[in-house]
């Protein structure tokens, strides 16, 4: 079992800036961020692997939003500029069992967080 606990979360004005946090009570290879918004699905944000590959990153969040790990704290971070009304969300990391490999499918991850809620207003 891995438990995740997240955040970071909060209010925030158009613009803004906020860095969310998931520490997990176990290294997991593959790590992700997504969010869902009231009356949407769940969305795949980013992941990040302990292997050193490159994030990729949806549309949504492209070139605003910036995943990043610290193994030795089994801690994962999302960096999250230029934040915008659209992105007011509940966000959730997630970790996969070790498959050895990572993507953005949301059945892949087996271990989810509480959710850490964001709020994009003026």
């Amino acid at each position: 079992q891995v438990q995740l606990v997240e955040s970071g979360g909060g209010s925030v004005q158009p613009g803004g800036s906020l860095r969310l946090s998931c520490v997990a009570s176990r290294s997991r290879f593959c790590m992700a961020w997504f969010r869902q918004a009231p009356g949407k699905e769940r969305e795949g944000i980013t992941y990040i692997t302990t292997g050193g590959s490159t994030p990729t990153y949806g549309d949504s969040v492209k070139g605003r939003f910036t995943i990043s790990r610290d193994t030795a704290k089994n801690t994962m971070y999302l960096q999250m500029n230029s934040l915008k009304p659209e992105d007011t969300a509940m966000y959730y990391c997630a970790a996969a069992s070790d498959r050895g490999f990572c993507r953005l499918v949301e059945r892949d991850f087996d271990y989810w967080g509480q959710g850490t809620q964001v709020t994009v207003s003026s």
